[in-house]
């Protein structure tokens, strides 16, 4: 209930921006940053994330811009090994001391790491059971973050109406949105997002 209110007291501000807006511009990572030493590439509009051959590579790109309340739109498609998996930060904070961004998780339920939000623990497992995601297929993920509200979709389907209670303060301050690839049991993994759009809600 405090979610879907703040939702509407957020459709009911201005608005940042009047409509979505492409997080990357066309081909290139201009406006974004890099951390780690796994491999970004940009190709025909889909970017690429991975360990270039080697499991014990890592890597975070993030954007330059920072964002506070908003509604975020991609597909996304992850290789299929264990417990490798990625995730959609938000508000992350510029300096790790700080604390832990909420993250989107991505990667296999079935193997403990489901499509969920999780912070230092889970928040919400999300899909929990794999029964959304698809498999070796572009996958839709539409994630609104308003507040201590977060909510997400997974191809259309609700998975996550989570009300953080009391959350420190930098975790509702804007920060960058980042991506993340990360490699587990020996694997170097891969992850692919396109389509990825953004539009930023602001209170009055």
């Amino acid at each position: 209930m405090v979610c879907t209110l703040l939702l509407l007291l957020s459709l009911a501000a201005p608005l940042h921006a009047d409509k979505f807006y492409p997080l990357f511009a066309e081909n290139t990572l201009s406006g974004w940053d890099t951390f780690g030493t796994a491999e970004w590439t940009m190709k025909d509009g889909v970017l690429t994330g991975g360990q270039d051959g080697d499991p014990k590579r890592w890597g975070v790109i993030q954007t330059k811009k920072h964002f506070k309340d908003f509604e975020l739109t991609l597909d996304f498609k992850i290789d299929e090994h264990g417990k490798y998996n990625s995730g959609v930060f938000l508000r992350r904070p510029t300096k790790k001391s700080i604390g832990p961004a909420y993250q989107i998780n991505i990667g296999r339920g079935t193997a403990g790491e489901p499509v969920g939000l999780y912070l230092d623990q889970w928040l919400h497992k999300g899909d929990e059971k794999d029964a959304v995601r698809k498999p070796r297929e572009w996958n839709q993920l539409r994630i609104r973050a308003i507040g201590p509200c977060i909510q997400v979709w997974l191809n259309e389907k609700s998975i996550v109406d989570f009300t953080h209670k009391n959350p420190p303060a930098y975790l509702l301050k804007p920060g960058p949105i980042a991506l993340q690839t990360y490699g587990a049991e020996g694997h170097n993994g891969w992850v692919q997002f396109r389509r990825m759009q953004i539009i930023e809600r602001k209170e009055q």
